[in-house]
């Protein structure tokens, strides 16, 4: 019988395809049990915690796994697929090159239409993960951007990083057609938590999005790869000191590496930490780059692109709110909230609509 490559549904994660998997990754090794459960709260895919039980001594292989897949409608994926061929594409093709701590693959597929798709990785339940609307520690903070200097630096500047094609950045007609949408979906955002967004942040959320289509088609000077939504709910935590790990690469592109910093600090800490603590860590993050290799960057040039990169939290925020394809909660209202008057209060705090 032909091996399925692609699981769309919970109840295919048998111990045969499971064997499968494994046996494919190179661990010889036989699955007797394979008990799914769901966890986390994607707003865009779904994934499951899978136990494993094995014949034998199964030696280093896992006790479970984490899989990822698709979710809700087909019209629904259809809008986000994109994220799919990234998050798959950074695991099969980038993840080796860099050395941000993530979770091993042992398994990526994704069908021909791109609105199935299938990671198998490692099961990082032994870690906490971060919580968006309740914020963070200093140290964690450092932790993170510390890690995620090590995405951008081992391919900064790296022209090979155009060799594929799910990174491209957008070009002038695909920028205005993103700020278009963002314009929209800024007022359909506005409308639907109008009792718990302020009129201040009214008007820089809908600033923002008349200005992201400038700068979404700014050409950086330096360049690399982006994770494009490092916040605290894809960051898991060990139990004590450092060595934070990065899920959830559906928005990966190239672009101004200090973006994710931006973004990280701009929504991930309480606002009047963030006032306090920003220039210590955007320093650090500085260091940690310089450390890894990079040059001719300075640190006042991280600075101004940190300022810059404040565009990421409003964009992603507003865009994943309004297409996610998981039911709303409580819990998601909240987070999508906290992110984006996090990140005005920045864009104000830090005169980015001046740099544009």
């Amino acid at each position: 019988m032909e091996t399925v490559t692609v699981v769309d549904d919970p109840d295919a994660l048998t111990p045969e395809w499971m064997t499968w998997v494994l046996q494919q990754s190179g661990l010889d090794v036989v699955v007797t049990e394979a008990v799914a459960e769901r966890v986390g709260t994607g707003q865009i895919g779904a994934s499951y915690r899978v136990r494993l039980t094995y014949a034998g001594d199964p030696g280093d292989a896992p006790a479970s796994v984490v899989v990822k897949m698709g979710f809700g409608d087909p019209a629904a994926r259809g809008r986000v697929s994109q994220g799919f061929v990234k998050e798959v594409g950074f695991y099969r093709s980038l993840a080796s090159s860099v050395g941000i701590r993530r979770p091993h693959v042992w398994y990526g597929a994704i069908s021909e239409t791109t609105t199935e798709f299938t990671l198998v990785l490692e099961d990082l339940s032994a870690a906490r993960p971060g919580v968006q609307a309740r914020g963070c520690t200093f140290d964690q903070a450092l932790d993170a951007v510390r890690n995620v200097a090590h995405l951008h630096a081992p391919r900064w500047c790296d022209q090979s990083l155009y060799e594929h094609d799910f990174l491209a950045p957008p070009d002038q007609a695909t920028a205005d057609f993103i700020g278009e949408i963002l314009i929209g979906a800024t007022d359909d955002f506005i409308d639907r938590f109008d009792t718990v967004i302020d009129a201040a942040d009214r008007e820089t959320l809908r600033a923002a999005a008349r200005a992201n289509a400038a700068w979404h088609a700014t050409t950086p000077e330096h360049f690399g790869l982006v994770h494009g939504d490092y916040r605290l709910d894809n960051l898991m935590f060990p139990t004590e000191g450092p060595g934070v790990r990065t899920l959830d690469w559906q928005t990966v592109v190239i672009g101004q590496p200090v973006r994710d910093v931006a973004y990280f600090l701009g929504n991930s800490l309480v606002t009047e930490q963030r006032r306090v603590e920003e220039e210590r860590l955007v320093a650090a993050y500085h260091a940690e780059l310089v450390e890894a290799g990079v040059t001719g960057y300075s640190a006042e040039d991280c600075w101004t692109d940190y300022r810059f990169g404040q565009f990421q939290g409003p964009m992603i925020t507003i865009l994943g709110c309004v297409l996610a394809t998981a039911q709303r909660s409580p819990a998601s209202d909240e987070m999508f909230v906290v992110m984006a008057t996090r990140s005005a209060a920045a864009i104000r705090d830090l005169d980015s609509l001046s740099l544009l």
